[in-house]
């Protein structure tokens, strides 16, 4: 493809704040949980690139079939790859089914583009019709962007906005029950700064005390790089749901000390391993993992869930040395209401 000028670029990032901004000159819309993709779209020549640049475009040919058809100029368009799932009424993003997109077969690809058929949901506007937009305020990107969409349909979606922070406030704690992760607030006066966090996003935040599984060995070859949590079910099984990382240097040593008496060890006095399934997305990885006796509780920090696992990784808050690691299950989560997608894409 023959880029403008001034292209490719990074996107535009966000910084985290605890609770939605109210300031003036502020759009509020809600954030999505997909796959952060750049648009280029050129006639039959389609472009979607990742965050990290990495290319999209082959997973996802229902998408470029779509902007081929309905988009008949040119134009470079920041926004979200979601796939929706569920029935009229119950609809909601599904991250599991979006991950599974990523396959190098191409048979598979096809498949799942049928299966799951992903959407694109567009927030900015960055170049169109021979005119780069980088240089204007949102306000006017938004405004060109709406042109543009306006006689676009399904799977081509544009997101809300309001300028309303008390309607933004509401979104975080309504949208989140269609699968949604939070707010992002942008200023209406910003030029639009590829890599640089400009914007802020607000996310859920909560806290749940779980048992820790395991540790796996730093990427150094020393200390603790992540710990493996786990929560019990209601059929008494413990399962591991997701894994807390981001330790000091310092931290990551003591860990290994602090941990020793619960490590699980076999007849012979040998530390009992283990490893966590693989996925896409941990080909070549080192999965294994030292096993530790599930005696102690630890509380983190979430945002949300993803089936029975923690959508992130989690934040230690501190351990619970009061809690018993039986009484560590699912039912002391927080779920949200079920909110249907459809509406926050009307």
């Amino acid at each position: 493809m023959h880029l403008p000028e001034g292209f490719p670029v990074a996107p535009q990032l966000a910084k985290a704040v605890d609770s939605v901004p109210d300031a003036v000159g502020l759009s509020y819309e809600p954030k999505w949980d997909g796959f952060r993709a750049i648009a280029y779209v050129d006639g039959d020549d389609i472009e979607l690139d990742s965050r990290g640049a990495k290319p999209l475009t082959r997973y996802f040919p229902e998408l470029v079939a779509e902007f081929a058809r309905q988009l008949s100029v040119s134009c470079v368009l920041d926004g979200e790859i979601v796939v929706r799932q569920g029935v009229a009424g119950g609809e909601r993003l599904d991250w599991e089914a979006l991950s599974q997109r990523i396959h190098p077969a191409e048979s598979r690809i096809a498949r799942l583009a049928a299966e799951t058929p992903a959407a694109f949901v567009a927030f900015d506007l960055l170049y169109v019709d021979g005119r780069s937009l980088l240089a204007e305020p949102f306000e006017s990107r938004r405004a060109a962007l709406e042109s543009l969409f306006a006689s676009l349909e399904a799977p081509l979606h544009l997101t809300q906005v309001t300028r309303d922070a008390a309607l933004a406030r509401h979104w975080l704690d309504e949208f989140e029950g269609a699968g949604l992760d939070g707010v992002v607030a942008k200023p209406l006066a910003l030029a639009y700064a590829p890599n640089k966090r400009v914007m802020y996003k607000t996310k859920h935040k909560r806290t749940a005390d779980v048992v820790a599984l395991g540790y796996r060995i730093h990427k150094s070859g020393s200390g603790v790089g992540s710990l493996l949590v786990g929560l019990y079910g209601a059929d008494g099984e413990l399962r591991n749901v997701g894994g807390v990382s981001a330790f000091s240097d310092a931290r990551r040593q003591s860990l290994v000390a602090e941990l020793e008496p619960l490590v699980a060890r076999d007849d012979s006095g040998n530390a009992v391993t283990g490893e966590t399934d693989r996925s896409r997305f941990s080909a070549g990885k080192d999965v294994s993992f030292v096993r530790l006796r599930p005696e102690r509780v630890l509380e983190v920090r979430y945002d949300q869930m993803e089936g029975n696992r923690f959508r992130h990784t989690v934040q230690f808050e501190r351990w619970r040395p009061d809690r018993d690691a039986r009484s560590c299950s699912y039912e002391q989560l927080e779920r949200p209401l079920a909110y249907d997608l459809a509406d926050v894409l009307a």
